[in-house]
């Protein structure tokens, strides 16, 4: 096996990972209450719209994985511009837990850098590879 097909082999695994658990996050969310008192007004119509970019960018996460499996050149491309859009989600949810003070430990810290971290690492999986 050479390095470029188990690369792709790990960012492709990486990425049906990650489309799984975005469905199984808004799975949960759509499922809790939100009530807690330190929420910002507004806070579950903002969260809510994302449903509709991240729904997108798993199904395309999930389409170039099966095309870097596949050895199609597309799938780097896809790879690529998947690590993009998820790198400017995640610094619109790092930029509104901010503002919020969402990273504090009483109002969810851990749970929410928890949340965006894995994001980071996962856009520089999807991207840098492909860069050199």
């Amino acid at each position: 096996m050479n390095l470029t097909l188990s690369v792709n082999a790990i960012v492709a695994v990486a990425q049906i990972a990650m489309a799984i658990g975005i469905a199984h996050f808004w799975w949960k969310w759509f499922r809790t209450e939100h009530k807690e008192p330190w929420l910002p007004v507004g806070y579950v119509e903002h969260e809510r719209v994302f449903v509709y970019p991240d729904s997108v960018m798993s199904v395309l996460m999930v389409i170039s994985a099966v095309l870097l499996l596949l050895g199609h050149p597309l799938g780097e491309r896809l790879t690529q511009i998947c690590g993009g859009m998820m790198i400017f989600l995640s610094v619109i949810d790092t930029a509104y837990f901010y503002q919020h003070g969402m990273f504090r430990k009483d109002r969810n810290g851990l749970e929410n850098w928890g949340l965006v971290l894995p994001m980071y690492v996962m856009s520089a999986l999807m991207t840098i590879p492909f860069l050199l």
